[in-house]
């Protein structure tokens, strides 16, 4: 009987401590969108290796690889930058502000579109100007 009494204080206890756990780390945009960004980088990189050689394969000049490395210099470096900018320069209680869920995923959106669509569209460009 003692057992029994013992196994049901542990069970309250475990039941208390879920409880009182504190909640889930709140969102920190700065970092989130930091994250994105590098990870749209790698994306984008891997994307534009991968249309280029499939359209070298196709035919066109051997400069596009050195055509599409500076247009990731000059378009989607300086882009990625702003959008981090944007978000590391909010002060520390803004950065943790649900209210900016929107316009956080308004920024995520309009980088990813970026960083999967740019390579096709730069290929598709070459292609056009080439045949």
């Amino acid at each position: 009987m003692a057992k029994a009494f013992d196994d049901r204080a542990n069970m309250n206890a475990h039941h208390t401590a879920l409880h009182d756990a504190p909640a889930a780390k709140p969102i920190d945009w700065r970092k989130g969108m930091s994250d994105n960004v590098a990870l749209a980088l790698v994306v984008y990189t891997a994307l534009q290796i991968f249309v280029t050689v499939h359209a070298m394969q196709d035919g066109l000049p051997n400069i596009l690889p050195y055509l599409a490395l500076i247009l990731l210099v000059a378009g989607i470096i300086p882009a990625c930058r702003w959008f981090e900018r944007r978000w590391r320069d909010i002060s520390d209680e803004a950065a943790h502000d649900p209210a900016l869920r929107g316009a956080y995923r308004l920024d995520q959106l309009a980088l990813w579109s970026l960083a999967i669509g740019l390579p096709f569209l730069i290929t598709g460009l070459f292609k056009l100007a080439a045949g």
